[in-house]
């Protein structure tokens, strides 16, 4: 395995992404290393979820490199890609849409139907649950539980196949403060018990301070800043101190 790999299992350079002209991503370049949260920020349409969608290659870049525990993602053919894609949870905004109990809807993707799990796959199913908190409503249907309950089993989903990677799209979007608050504890606690390498894209600057080894601001397709809150609240540029100064308050 490569010190790359090993170290840096996400590594982004000079990327680039346009639609109909309009530049979305202008160079972009990103490092995460192993066991680091970054926070992506930035305005809405500046970028932040494209860039999501092209670490699973949900979208192709114009130009530039994706490594992924080193493996150059835009050069793999669909079979090399899924094998990479297993290697990544997606925490995606609409976390869980599902019409049956929680603990009849989680299988997938261990298995396509809860009656076909083994013995070992529920008591892996119970245990995932259980480290997102949600051993206890394992019963309940989609109108029983909350906003913050639904990001819970998103989350337990997207830890199924025990990713060295997690990729979260505003993960408290839409929660009032205390359980965006306890999304954001969740997210730190996985990090520290499983090592876990992470990117979350958010507007929540307060939040991500909680969460985050390191901030990367966007503005119009560009990293535009990195650093913790403190160091973002010092810089002299006009956007940042701006962005970083509504947002935190």
């Amino acid at each position: 395995m490569s010190s790359e790999t090993a170290d840096t299992p996400i590594a982004i350079k000079d990327l680039h992404k346009a639609f109909d002209g309009q530049k979305v991503l202008d160079g972009v370049t990103l490092q995460v290393a192993r066991g680091e949260t970054v926070a992506v920020l930035g305005r809405s349409g500046g970028g932040k979820s494209v860039l999501l969608k092209l670490l699973i290659r949900l979208q192709t870049p114009d130009s530039g490199s994706i490594r992924i525990v080193g493996q150059e993602i835009t050069r793999l053919d669909e079979k090399q890609l899924n094998d990479v894609r297993k290697k990544i949870g997606f925490l995606f905004q609409q976390a869980a849409t599902f019409s049956s109990t929680v603990r009849e809807s989680y299988p997938f993707p261990l298995s396509r139907h809860a009656k076909m799990l083994t013995e070992d796959q529920k008591s892996r199913v119970r245990e995932l649950l259980a480290d997102v908190g949600m051993d206890r409503d394992l019963e309940k249907f989609p109108s029983q539980i909350s906003g913050g309950m639904q990001k819970r089993v998103g989350l337990a989903r997207a830890l199924a196949l025990d990713p060295e990677i997690l990729l979260f799209d505003e993960p408290t979007a839409g929660l009032d403060p205390i359980t965006a608050s306890e999304i954001g504890n969740l997210i730190l606690e996985l990090k520290k018990k499983r090592r876990l390498s992470a990117i979350v894209v958010t507007h929540d600057v307060h939040g991500a301070k909680a969460y985050s080894d390191r901030m990367v601001l966007l503005n119009q397709g560009r990293i535009q800043a990195e650093g913790n809150l403190d160091e973002l609240q010092r810089s002299k540029d006009e956007f940042v101190a701006r962005f970083v100064g509504y947002g935190s308050k």
